[in-house]
Order: structure tokens, then sequence, then C-alpha cells
């Protein structure tokens, strides 16, 4: 990791390292992640800690014995939220007994990242906490958020506020040392891989599940917040959190796991949050000899182009536009909502279509994303 002053980075740490037990927070690990900030911090370097850790802070507090059935759904979604809001003051309490210096609490949903003034605020939140030398400790507002509002988990979270925070490097923590050319908790021949250069589906292929009994991410979702970061040339390392070497490693500028590289040409910054941090509500299917190939053939395109409409969408919301044979061609805001969308496209009549159309085109001419990194790096429509 580069320690020239005036870095940023972002650290995410799981549940494993906060509550091992579920029984409330434990300092058995996070006394070396503890250090590793401080340490950080007398080099200059600004950091930003994502902590997840509040629904294993809080389970101990809530032992089963209700008179509701515990394994239906609402029940177990109350509980969650509920362990969640206990458990996040604790969580929060255990952070702050390691340092001699101000932290600040930032919750966050998916809902406030992918609206671009909500986000641009977030950005500005964390810099001033940061040019004020306070420790923001950012988590999923598990509490409050629902399925449709949620990121889901803090690997990809993290990814999204070192986009926001502009940071160089992103830390994700794991209970192994890195990603490994196959699942090292059943292969012993496994190898660990220092570093990817880029990352495609046998990169992917390589992750396995979560082996954690108290986390919500595996390797597969540590790939999917590597591929955020980078593309904003951010390097991204996974590192065993369990092992104090990997944060001494990480201060001496050596490798301690692996290490994905950070884009030499990194995409444009509201285009990189509509790529990555926006979430498309539905699809919009084209006929192949219609592929979109610039911002431009997305805006021309006209009713007798599209073949379906898959999804709920209202007007406003981000659909993805796919060819027939499912291929993702551009992530783009519609002018229809889904309803509307799909009547159109089933008329014949072009006055009709007019009639609703208003002379405007399906797809809104700003925030337009081509889905291959070199369309990302020429085309902006902010």
């Amino acid at each position: 990791m580069n320690t020239q002053a005036r870095q940023r980075i972002v650290l995410k740490v799981g549940s494993a390292l906060i509550a091992p037990d579920r029984q409330g927070c434990s300092s058995r690990y996070l006394l070396s992640i503890a250090q590793f900030i401080v340490r950080c911090r007398t080099k200059g370097i600004q950091v930003i800690l994502v902590s997840s850790g509040s629904i294993a802070a809080g389970a101990h507090r809530f032992p089963l014995q209700s008179k509701d059935d515990p394994t239906d759904p609402k029940t177990q979604l109350a509980l969650k939220k509920a362990m969640a809001a206990a458990g996040q003051t604790e969580m929060m309490a255990t952070w702050d007994k390691f340092f001699d210096f101000p932290t600040a609490q930032v919750l966050l949903t998916h809902a406030d990242l992918r609206d671009r003034e909500r986000y641009l605020s977030i950005r500005d939140t964390l810099s001033t906490l940061l040019d004020h030398d306070i420790l923001p400790i950012v988590n999923e507002n598990d509490t409050v958020t629902t399925d449709k509002l949620k990121v889901g988990d803090n690997d990809n979270l993290s990814a999204m506020v070192a986009a926001a925070a502009d940071a160089r490097s992103l830390v994700i923590c794991s209970d192994i040392d890195g990603l490994f050319d196959s699942n090292p908790h059943l292969n012993t021949d496994a190898k660990l891989i220092e570093e990817v250069p880029s990352i495609d589906a046998s990169i992917y292929a390589m992750a396995g599940g979560s082996h954690s009994d108290v986390g919500t991410g595996g390797m597969t979702t540590k790939i999917q917040a590597a591929e955020k970061a980078v593309s904003h040339g951010i390097d991204t390392y996974i590192v065993n959190g369990f092992k104090e070497q990997s944060f001494n490693d990480l201060l001496s500028g050596k490798n301690p796991g692996t290490l994905f590289r950070g884009s030499d040409s990194p995409m444009l910054e509201r285009l990189h949050w509509f790529t990555h941090t926006v979430r498309a509500e539905g699809e919009v299917i084209v006929a192949p000899e219609d592929e979109v190939h610039s911002a431009e053939d997305c805006v021309n395109l006209s009713s007798s182009e599209v073949l379906d409409v898959k999804g709920t969408f209202a007007e406003g919301d981000t659909i993805v536009l796919c060819s027939d044979d499912g291929t993702r061609l551009a992530k783009a805001r519609s002018n229809y909502s889904s309803r509307l969308l799909k009547f159109i496209a089933k008329q014949d009549d072009s006055k009709l279509v007019d009639s609703f159309t208003h002379n405007r085109g399906l797809i809104a001419a700003q925030d337009i994303a081509l889905l291959s990194p070199e369309a990302n790096q020429l085309e902006d429509k902010s």
C-alpha cells in the first residue's frame, strides 16, 4: 500500500472480526486493526472505516423466547432490525474506546447512495470529517433499510464509499489471506493469487461462498467490490483481517494478500456513480441490429426497435438496455414507466405513438453508461 502523505484509504471490517461469537463486541481481533488506523493517521493517511457488526453485536440481547413464530420471515426481519439498533451503539462504543481522537457515525442505505444529491452530500460530509481529523465509521443502516433500499453487504458498500470519498486504496478484511485459485477451506493445495490485473469470469469462478457464521459476504462480494473500486482507479486489497501481520505489511508497502490494481484510465466520476452505484429497476430489450454503440444511439431508440420490457419501473428510473441474447448494452434513465413503455412498444400506429411520446425519446439524454470500459472512458452525458 502506498503510504504517501495525504493518501485516503477505506478499510472494511466484517462482523466476524467485530463479534466473532455473536455475544457482543470483542476486542480479540480489533486491537491490531485499531493500531493500524492510528499508525496510518500518524503517517498523514486519512482513514474511513466501514464496519459491519451491528446485528452480530446486538444478537445476544434477543434470546429466542417469543410468542411469535421465530421462523416467520416478518418476525425474523423485525428481529434483525432490532438487533442492529441495539448492536450499533455497542459497536460504536467498542471502536471509540480504542482511539484518543473523535469518531463519527455514518449510517447509509442504498437509497442515499443512488440519489445524486444525497450522494454528493455524503461525499462532502466524509471529506469535512476527515479534514477535521475525525474518523468516519460507516455502516449500512440495517434498522430501517428494506430489500429495495439496501446494498446488502458491506463489501460493496465499502467500494461505493471509496469512490464517493475519492480514496486511493480500499482494504477489505477477510477470514483468509486473499483470493485463491480454489477454495482453501476445502483444498489444501489452493494457491494464493497475489495480484489480479483485470477482473473477468475466470476470477469470479475462483470465489466460493461465505464461511463465516456471522457475516453476509463471501469472496464473490469482495470481487464485486474490487471491480467497482478499480474502475475508479482505486487499488484494492483483500487481506486476512485476523492476522496482525497483514496490517504491518500494508504499512511497510508490502502486499499481504491479493491486490487488484486500480485502472490507469478510470471512469469519469458521475459515470462511475451511475454505472456502479445506481441500481437498475428493469430492462428494455432491443433487436441485435439495433445494438447501441454510443450515447446518441440510446437517445435515438424508437418504440419500433423495442422487443420487450422487463421489470416494473417509473419514469426517470434507471434501466438496462439489452440485446435479445441477454448482452447488457447500456444503462440509462427511461423517459417512460414500464407500463406505458410496454403499451407504446406494441403500437403499430405511428401517429398514436407520437401522441404519447410528445417528441421525447424513450431514453433520457442525461446519465447514459455504455457497458464497456472503453466506451465509458469517453462518454459522459452529465
